[in-house]
C-alpha cells in the first residue's frame, strides 16, 4: 500500500514525499545525490492518486520487491488532469497533463520511475525521459456500462451515453448515430458514480481498468475490436525513467512482456506518425496472429459526423521495435491515401 504523504513546504502541485525516503544530512532525498536508485537497492514510484493509479504502481512495487528485492515507496501526485474535470482534455493541454507532474518528480529526483497508463503518455517524451518498460497488457477492449441496459443496441433511440474520448464518440456514432453523446470526466469511480445518480443511460470505459480494480462485473458487455478499435497502448502498463539511470532501466527490461512491447511500438507509431492527440479521433491496436503482427488503425473526422470512418489492417512478421514501428507508419501513410489529411488538418484548425 501507499505510504502515506507529508506536505512539504512547498505546496506548489504534486510536490510531496512519502514518509520513508530516506534523506541525507542536508535534508534533501537520497536519490538527490545517487542517480542509480536501483544500484542503491531503494526506489521511489510517482503515481497519480486516484484508486487505479494506485492500484497500478503497488503492482508494480510487489513485482520489484518480490523479484528483486528492492525496497520501493509511492509518491502520491495529484496532476492537472486530474484536477481540471470541466473542461475536455482536448481544450486543455491533452493527456500529457496525467503525465507532467510525475516527469517533473523524476527530473527533481524525487522520484525514480513513474508508472503511466500507456495509453495516456504521450507519443514523444521529453529530453530525459525514457520508456523503459511495457508490462503484459490486460484487456484492451472498450467496455460498454450500464445498470439498466445490456448492451449498445438494447439502448432506446436518443439515449444518453458518456465519454470524453473523441475516438469513443466517432466510433459510437457510427454504431449508433441516434444517440445523445454527452461528456464524462473523472477518475474511474468518479464516472462510476455519474452513471450510477443517473446522469448517463450508459458510459463506456476501458475494461482494464474496471478489471484491475475487481470491477469487472459492473462490465455489462464488451465491445469487439472491430467495432470499437482501442486506442494505442490501451490496457498496458508504462514504466518511466529518467533515461541517464541505466542501472533502473537494466531491471526494468526484465519486466518488458515482448509482445506487448512490440504490439504497442506499432500502435504509438500510427499515432506519432500522424500527430496524434486528445483532439484527433484516432484508434490503433495490434494483435498476434501466430508469428506476425496484424495492426488495424482507424481515424475518423473530429467534426464532421457524416464523414467515413478510415480504416487500414495490415499485417507481417514482426521482431523488433524498429519493424514494429515501421508497420505503425505504414498504416499511418495508408489513412492520409484514403484522405486522411484532410481529417488531420480539421483536428489542427479544431475539427
Amino acid at each position: 500500500m501507499i505510504e502515506k504523504c507529508n506536505q512539504v513546504s512547498d505546496s506548489s502541485l504534486g510536490r510531496r514525499r512519502p514518509h520513508n525516503v530516506r534523506m541525507n544530512s542536508s535534508g534533501k532525498p537520497l536519490s538527490a545525490d545517487d542517480p542509480h536508485a536501483a544500484a542503491r537497492g531503494s526506489i521511489v514510484i510517482a503515481t497519480r492518486e486516484s484508486r487505479l493509479a494506485m492500484w497500478q504502481a503497488e503492482h508494480v512495487q510487489a513485482l520489484l520487491q518480490s523479484r528483486f528485492g528492492l525496497r520501493v515507496s509511492l509518491l502520491g501526485m495529484t496532476t492537472q488532469g486530474d484536477q481540471i474535470l470541466d473542461r475536455a482534455l482536448s481544450k486543455v493541454g491533452g493527456k500529457g497533463l496525467f503525465v507532467k507532474e510525475l516527469e517533473t518528480a523524476l527530473q527533481e529526483r524525487r522520484a525514480d520511475l513513474a508508472v503511466h497508463s500507456l495509453k495516456d503518455v504521450p507519443m514523444d517524451l521529453p529530453a530525459g525521459f525514457a520508456l523503459a518498460a511495457v508490462m503484459e497488457r490486460e484487456d484492451p477492449r472498450d467496455a460498454f456500462v450500464s445498470p439498466r441496459y445490456e448492451n449498445l443496441h438494447s439502448l432506446p433511440q436518443g439515449a444518453c451515453v458518456g465519454t470524453s474520448s473523441l475516438r469513443r464518440v466517432v466510433m459510437l456514432r457510427a454504431l449508433r448515430p441516434d444517440l445523445r453523446i454527452e461528456p464524462l470526466r473523472g477518475n474511474l469511480d468518479t464516472r462510476l458514480r455519474k452513471l450510477d445518480e443517473g446522469q448517463y443511460d450508459a458510459i463506456v470505459l476501458a475494461a482494464a481498468g474496471l478489471k484491475r480494480l475487481g470491477l469487472a462485473s459492473r462490465i455489462r458487455d464488451v465491445f469487439d475490436t472491430e467495432a470499437m478499435l482501442p486506442a494505442a497502448g490501451q490496457g498496458a502498463l508504462g514504466l518511466e525513467i529518467r533515461d541517464d539511470d541505466a542501472p533502473l532501466g537494466a531491471v526494468l527490461q526484465q519486466l518488458v512482456h515482448r509482445p506487448t512491447w512490440l504490439a504497442v511500438h506499432a500502435e504509438r507509431a500510427v499515432s506519432r506518425a500522424l500527430g496524434g492527440s486528445c483532439s484527433m479521433p484516432l484508434a490503433a491496436h495490434g494483435r498476434w496472429v501466430g508469428e506476425q503482427l496484424q495492426l488495424s488503425a482507424a481515424l475518423g473526422h473530429p467534426g464532421d459526423p457524416a464523414a467515413p470512418l478510415l480504416r487500414v489492417v495490415l499485417q507481417r512478421a514482426v521482431t523488433e521495435a524498429q519493424e514494429a514501428e515501421a508497420l505503425g507508419n505504414q498504416a499511418a501513410q495508408a489513412l492520409v491515401e484514403q484522405g486522411g489529411r484532410a481529417y488531420l488538418q480539421a483536428a489542427a484548425h479544431g475539427g
